[in-house]
């Protein structure tokens, strides 16, 4: 079984910063992709940030300069660093990882983390 934690989400005043956290647990598995996505109240879910296995790095224009995503093979683990956060930011981020198991490739969902900025 493969499962994804996240953790991190708060409630902030306008620019500050949050750091999430995406933890991937299980066994026989090789991740692939990972990205972030962010669903603002009454909004459909965006793709806010992503890095592949090889470590490049994508960002939407509306976070660029502001987030940086990374992530610890090592650990299983991938990181949003917010800063400058503002009261548009505000919304359940959830992380969202391609991998490896059994022969084929999957997504998996984390279970969502609250965000709130406050201005």
């Amino acid at each position: 079984q493969v499962q994804l934690v996240e953790s991190g989400g708060g409630l902030v005043q306008a620019g500050g910063s949050l750091r999430l956290s995406c933890a991937v647990s299980g066994s026989d598995f090789s991740i692939d992709a990972m990205g972030w996505y962010r669903q603002a109240p009454g909004k459909q879910r965006e793709w806010i940030a992503g890095v592949s296995k090889g470590g490049r790095l994508n960002y939407a224009d509306s976070v660029k300069d502001r987030f940086t995503t990374s992530r610890d093979n090592a650990n299983n683990t991938m990181y949003l660093q917010m800063n400058s956060l503002k009261p548009g930011d505000t919304g359940v981020y959830y992380c969202n990882v391609d991998l490896w198991l059994s022969g084929s490739l999957r997504v998996y969902w984390g279970q969502g983390t609250q965000v709130t900025v406050s201005s």
